[in-house]
Parts: structure tokens; C-alpha cells; sequence
């Protein structure tokens, strides 16, 4: 029985630890910002001020326990978001959302129901509200990147500033023949559909760049007629970084966002290749030993001298920060500072099955337009820094804080 109640209490503290990091979230916009859609292929913010809870909600309460709601209503306006497809945009109005205070009153109806029926909830069900949540502080934050810095109100003074005239050289570590495993195993933790089941791949042998590509190495390639990555804004003949909350002359040693395409067009311009999912593995989680680790750096839990993730900070660190978060064979960064892209389109592991109570989560994406990227960014939280995680976004998705790093095999 006190096993239990540890469990269920370790559930409660981290649900509650998660909604107040999204309540610090949404404080850093202004009322005003809030029926905004500061990404066209999103809903506008207001939609996620109720679905966070909302989906907490639905999934553990009426789902899971088949408790009566008591606002079916509510529950199926906040139920589902969008997929970012820029072909489809929605097409609503602010006034066709209910007001702020309304909302709010559900958060709270939610917050209340959950609290009370957690203990009772199967534990994988309770992961996911927390680990969804989780997810969504991060790609709220890619959201709110895009508003106006006169609509949010600074919350953290950070150093952003580099003082570096250059990139740091980036040399190739050579990653030796060996098993990456992939996936997970049905163990008793939670994890997500796609990324059972546990899959153990024999991976040749290939170069890996130590450091993933900055902001000067990708200067370079704009020099030659390449497009400007979406973070970066030119004028008055200099360019600008665009972090949360202001615009800083570009910081070279940074690691560069882009997209899938543009990633894969400046391995192609290097020539050079992006990653597969299993090296990107083999070189993150492998040893010479053949051993495979939890994390790059061991079996430690992360904390932050080991990289950049877990809401830390809001924008990049120079790519050679965190040399304690070294892999085995010297990479670095390969969890935090920027999700890596892989060539590896989204799909399933073999013996793949869709989770019962969110069926839809990975299925609906396993169609060859979505990609692969692993490691985490700076918001993304420390329990999703497994190795088993996997990100997917669309090619030419520009707003992920998503970076890369080129192989040659």
C-alpha cells in the first residue's frame, strides 16, 4: 500500500510541477496575445489555455475511469489541436471562442476532477497527461517565439549575447561498427506507441561532426545564395538572431534552426548526408564497448552541466557548452540545444501497436511527409530526454527549434 501511495503521490507532484511551468508560460504573454494565432497552421493561443487540462481530463477521467463530464461541450472544442499543415489553414475568429474567464472556470473544473481521481487512473494514462503537457511547453514556446516582443513580458534575465567572432572548428568523430537499439522495451515505464517495439540494429561504421552545424557554418552557405533560416531577420546590411525576447547580432557558435529541407540541403552542399535515426543512436547512446548508455554522457540522470533542455533558458548556448554531455566518442550536444534531424521518415517500429485510450497519436503521421529528429531543446523536459523519445515534424516546418549535424559514411 505505501508503494502505491509513493506512486501516486510522485504522479501528483510532477502533473502539478508541469501545470505551473505552463502557467508561468502563458504569463509571459499579454491578455491581449492570448486570442491570437501567432502561427498560422496553429489554433490561436486560447485553444491551449483549455486543451492542456482539458485533454488531462478526457484522457484519465472520462476515457480511462468512464466518468461522466460535465462539459462534453468544452471537452470538444479543446479536445484535438491541428496538424501544422500549411495547405489546410483554419479558418476561425475570435469570437468564436468562449472568453477568457470561462475558460479558465473549465481549467479549474479540470484541474479539480483529475486531482481527485488521479490515484485511481491507470499509471501509463497518468504519464501521458503529464508527458503531453510536457510536450506542449515546448511547442507552445515555438508559438510564442512568434509574437510580437511587444506582446509578451520578459520573465528571465538571460545572457544571450556571444562575444565570439567565429564558430568553433568543427572536426568529425569516427563512430565504429556497432548495435544501436532503438525503441523501447515494454518494461513497465511509460512510453509513447511509436516507440515500441525495442529494435536492435548492426550499424556500419561512419564520421560524425563533433558539434552540430552553427549559425557561421550555415553564414556560409547564405553567402552563396541560400535562403535565411527563419530565426535569423537581415537588416541594415547585418543579420539578427530572433530569440524570444529581442532580436541579438547573430551569435556564430550557436547551432542553426532550420528545416528539414534546408538542413538537408546544406549536407548535400557540404556533400555530405544527414543522419539515419540508428547512427544517430549508435553515436548518442553506443561505447566502444558495445554497451549502449541511457544518455550520451551515462546512465546519470540529466541536470543541467550537461547540456541545454529541461526550461532552462530560453534560446541556444554556444554548441561546445556542455562538454560533460560528451558521448563516448566525443559528440557533443546530442540531447539539448536543438532537436536533430535525421533522414529517417516517421514511421513504425515492427510489432508497433496504437495505444488504446490515443489511438490516433502516431498513426495519423506515419504517411512519409514527417521526419525523425531526436535529442531534445532547450524547453524540452528532462523526462523526454530518453532515448527511446522521438520527434517528428513536417519538412518544411520552420518554427521547431531544430538543428543538425552531417555524417559521411
Amino acid at each position: 500500500m505505501a508503494v502505491i501511495e509513493a506512486a501516486a503521490s510522485k504522479l501528483l507532484e510532477q502533473l502539478h510541477e508541469a501545470r505551473a511551468e505552463s502557467d508561468r508560460l502563458f504569463g509571459i504573454l499579454k491578455p491581449e496575445a492570448l486570442y491570437e494565432r501567432p502561427i498560422a497552421e496553429r489554433h490561436r493561443v486560447i485553444f491551449y489555455v483549455g486543451h492542456l487540462d482539458g485533454f488531462d481530463s478526457i484522457r484519465i477521467c472520462r476515457e480511462a475511469l468512464g466518468l461522466k463530464s460535465s462539459d462534453p461541450e468544452f471537452d470538444a472544442l479543446f479536445q484535438a489541436g491541428i496538424d501544422p499543415d500549411s495547405a489546410h489553414l483554419p479558418v476561425d475568429t475570435p469570437a468564436d471562442w468562449p472568453l477568457l474567464e470561462q475558460v479558465k472556470a473549465y481549467v479549474r473544473r479540470c484541474r479539480r476532477q483529475v486531482d481527485d481521481h488521479l490515484e485511481r487512473a491507470p499509471k501509463d494514462v497518468a504519464w501521458m497527461a503529464i508527458e503531453h503537457r510536457q510536450m506542449h511547453l515546448e511547442t507552445l514556446a515555438y508559438m510564442f517565439h512568434n509574437f510580437p516582443y511587444e506582446l509578451k513580458s520578459q520573465v528571465a534575465n538571460e545572457h544571450v549575447a556571444s562575444t565570439r567572432d567565429a564558430a568553433p572548428h568543427n572536426n568529425w568523430c569516427e563512430i565504429p561498427a556497432g548495435e544501436a537499439v532503438l525503441g523501447k522495451a515494454r518494461d513497465g515505464s511509460f512510453g509513447w506507441d511509436n516507440e515500441y517495439e525495442q529494435q536492435h540494429v548492426r550499424v556500419t561504421p561512419f564520421l560524425i561532426q563533433r558539434y552540430n552545424v552553427t549559425n557561421g557554418d550555415y553564414l556560409q552557405f547564405v553567402n552563396e545564395g541560400a535562403n535565411l533560416p527563419y530565426f535569423w531577420t537581415r537588416r541594415d546590411n547585418s543579420i539578427y538572431y530572433r530569440g524570444m525576447f529581442g532580436e541579438i547580432p547573430l551569435p556564430l557558435d550557436w547551432p542553426v534552426y532550420v528545416t528539414h529541407q534546408q538542413a538537408e540541403a546544406y549536407a548535400t552542399w557540404l556533400g555530405k548526408a544527414l543522419p539515419t535515426e540508428e547512427q544517430f543512436h549508435r553515436a548518442a547512446y553506443g561505447a566502444a564497448s558495445d554497451e549502449n548508455l541511457l544518455y550520451p554522457w551515462g546512465n546519470e540522470e540529466p541536470t543541467h552541466n550537461r547540456g541545454n533542455f529541461n526550461f532552462e533558458r530560453w534560446n541556444p548556448q554556444a554548441v561546445d557548452a556542455n562538454p560533460q554531455g560528451d558521448s563516448a566518442f566525443g559528440v557533443s550536444q546530442l540531447v539539448g540545444n536543438g532537436w536533430e534531424w535525421t533522414r529517417t521518415p516517421f514511421g513504425p517500429f515492427p510489432g508497433f501497436r496504437p495505444h488504446e485510450i490515443y489511438p490516433g497519436y502516431s498513426s495519423n503521421f506515419f504517411d512519409g511527409e514527417h521526419y525523425v529528429l531526436k535529442g531534445g531543446s532547450p524547453r524540452t523536459a528532462a523526462r523526454l530526454l530518453r532515448s527511446s523519445f522521438r520527434n517528428w515534424f513536417r519538412r518544411d516546418y520552420p518554427y521547431v527549434y531544430g538543428t543538425f549535424r552531417c555524417v559521411q559514411n
